[in-house]
């Protein structure tokens, strides 16, 4: 039987998609800031709200349960507590999309916040939001790459990263970057899926890469791994939150999601209505689902001080 192993740092996409060539750093912006323009409207109709413009799964608690929008902002209060982020603290939100945690965080807290995006429609979209919310004195959006930002060395309180990292075709540049425009006793914090196999036969490689295809990430980090590079780079205090058992009713949501959209999506696909981000993207509501089910990824928070 064949089998397919992921290795640190290659692009691990159906080549179809790149045809057949190695994306430089610049190709692989585009290919993500595509992915997320495509599929502004898609995210907004049939998972966040312009309350919580969250793109990423939400946290549910057994002791409270909450409904599909509640979850979603809920995530950001465990990060917030796990990184014990304070009001003063002043965050990078690297990887922002839509500036959903970023104007959580200011809103419900008063923090000052800035967000980088590659996107400069999501960077668009998330200025009009946070005017609508009355926090665009506290919250400001750029476009950058968070392996490359044009901050000071020493910039910031917190480095946030939620659902983000992933995007990284190196993790470990994020990381040294992260490092670099943190201060003495800044905290680290990210928030991400990460593999818990590195060899899979042929039906587990195909929900892998429809996975990687349709969110537009290159490649997922073992924890290990992950720990690894947060050690080579200085970072001290590690901490790993196992929450794949509270991300799991997302996951779930996600795939009665797009089982309850497939006649939409394929009358859509055939008409010519939905671009190739869009169709990828939908698909990822199913494949995502056999991952977590056959204990393929795990997701966890990882928490660290310089």
């Amino acid at each position: 039987m064949k089998t397919f192993t992921i290795e640190p740092n290659q692009d691990y996409r159906d080549q179809s998609l790149r045809q057949g060539a190695e994306l430089s750093s610049e190709e692989l912006h585009q290919d993500a800031a595509k992915h997320y323009d495509d599929c502004y409207n898609d995210y907004l109709a049939a998972w966040c709200n312009r309350d919580n413009l969250a793109l990423h799964y939400g946290y549910w608690d057994d002791d409270k349960p909450y409904a599909h929008h509640q979850a979603l902002l809920n995530k950001n209060q465990v990060l917030y507590e796990k990184a014990g982020i304070q009001v003063g603290d002043y965050v990078l939100d690297a990887g922002c999309g839509i500036g959903g945690s970023s104007i959580w965080m200011a809103r419900e807290h008063g923090n000052e916040v800035t967000g980088i995006t590659i996107s400069a429609k999501q960077a668009a979209y998330a200025r009009k939001h946070a005017e609508r919310q009355g926090v665009a004195d506290k919250v400001k959006f750029e476009v950058a790459d968070f392996c490359q930002t044009p901050f000071d060395d020493e910039s910031f309180d917190v480095v946030w990263a939620l659902e983000s990292s992933c995007h990284a075709l190196n993790k470990g540049e994020f990381l040294r970057e992260a490092y670099r425009v943190l201060r003495k006793g800044g905290r680290l914090v990210v928030c991400d899926g990460f593999m818990l196999q590195r060899h899979f036969n042929e039906k587990q490689w195909r929900a892998v890469v429809t996975c990687l295809n349709g969110w537009a990430v290159p490649n997922l980090c073992a924890r290990d791994e992950f720990e690894g590079l947060l050690n080579d780079c200085g970072f001290q205090e590690l901490c790993v939150y196992d929450i794949t058992p509270q991300t799991l009713p997302s996951a779930d949501h996600m795939y009665k999601i797009a089982k309850r959209l497939y006649p939409v999506q394929k009358i859509s696909q055939w008409l010519g209505l939905r671009s190739k981000a869009q169709t990828a993207n939908y698909y990822v509501g199913l494949a995502q689902h056999q991952l977590f089910a056959e204990k393929l990824t795990e997701y966890c928070i990882f928490t660290a001080r310089k």
